[in-house]
């Protein structure tokens, strides 16, 4: 009988989770179709931007505009932004970040991580909490961004980020993010923030339009890029945002089955063992019986 009170307590035990894992599911799962309408939204505006950016670069010329984000010299001082979650319990989500960082540190800048010249920021309490036990210098951590995760707040980072780069604290600034594609996908990436550069096949591609601009092109770009880069960095951010959600949601959804699954084979168990029990019983008080007949 002690057997059998061990899987009664194991199964209350699984239930409980489920209900727990069920009710974050939700949660997420709600959370999630609200921050995935903003993306969705965000994307086409952020490519039309880019587009109209190229348009105008292109038409003129690299030497008719000053761009002082885009600089053309070989990184020594690198700043990479790590973008995790503030929580767990959402599979590999944070665990794919952090890997990635490491490696870009350990191969892609081994050389400049030597001399002590790769800085991180990090968006998000997990990668925080595992970076700053490490050797490398970190700028303070804007966890609260996902507190209350709005364009003003995101394009304010952005901005002494920019700064950063032009009064040349850093010569590449790189972002390490989950960016979402549906609630079951996640792409790992690792994108250039800056310094600005056009890839030639985006060139080539490009059909320059013959806009009418006013006040001036030069004016325009220097405004525009700016705005751009803000907008970029809010995309990554609310990216790894929904991603967060999505990767939540898949991972509950799966610990709500593999519950499931448990209280099931954990209940056969059950039964089997009560069975035998029962079934022991009855011999004992049929050999008893007969016992006494003797």
């Amino acid at each position: 009988m002690a057997n059998l009170k061990a899987i009664r307590i194991r199964i209350g035990s699984v239930r409980s989770t489920r209900q727990i894992t069920s009710a974050m599911k939700m949660v997420s799962a709600a959370k999630l179709r609200r921050a995935q309408d903003k993306i969705i939204q965000l994307k086409p505006y952020v490519s039309k931007l880019q587009e109209i950016l190229a348009d105008l670069t292109q038409s003129l010329g690299e030497k008719d505009v000053e761009n002082v984000f885009a600089r053309n010299i070989e990184p020594e001082k690198i700043l990479l932004i790590v973008i995790t979650s503030n929580r767990g319990l959402c599979g590999a989500f944070n665990a794919n970040v952090i890997k990635e960082t490491r490696r870009v540190i350990t191969e892609k800048y081994s050389d400049q991580y030597n001399k002590g010249n790769v800085t991180l920021i990090t968006i998000g309490k997990k990668g925080y909490d595992y970076f700053r036990k490490l050797n490398i210098e970190m700028l303070p951590e804007q966890n609260a961004l996902f507190n209350n995760l709005s364009f003003e707040n995101v394009a304010t980072v952005a901005e002494d980020i920019m700064h950063s780069f032009v009064a040349g604290k850093y010569d590449r600034i790189e972002i390490i993010y989950n960016q979402f594609k549906n609630a079951a996908v996640q792409y790992l990436t690792n994108e250039t923030f800056l310094p600005l550069s056009a890839n030639s096949s985006d060139k080539e591609r490009l059909q320059v339009t013959d806009y009418i601009y006013e006040p001036t092109k030069e004016e325009i770009v220097k405004g525009l890029i700016p705005k751009l880069l803000k907008i970029q960095f809010y995309k990554a951010v609310l990216d790894s945002f929904v991603a967060e959600h999505g990767a939540r949601m898949t991972a509950m959804h799966k610990a709500t089955d593999n519950a499931t699954t448990m209280i099931s084979d954990l209940t056969l168990q059950y039964n089997k063992a009560r069975q035998a029990a029962i079934t022991n019983q009855i011999l004992e008080v049929v050999s008893g019986a007969e016992a006494l007949k003797g």
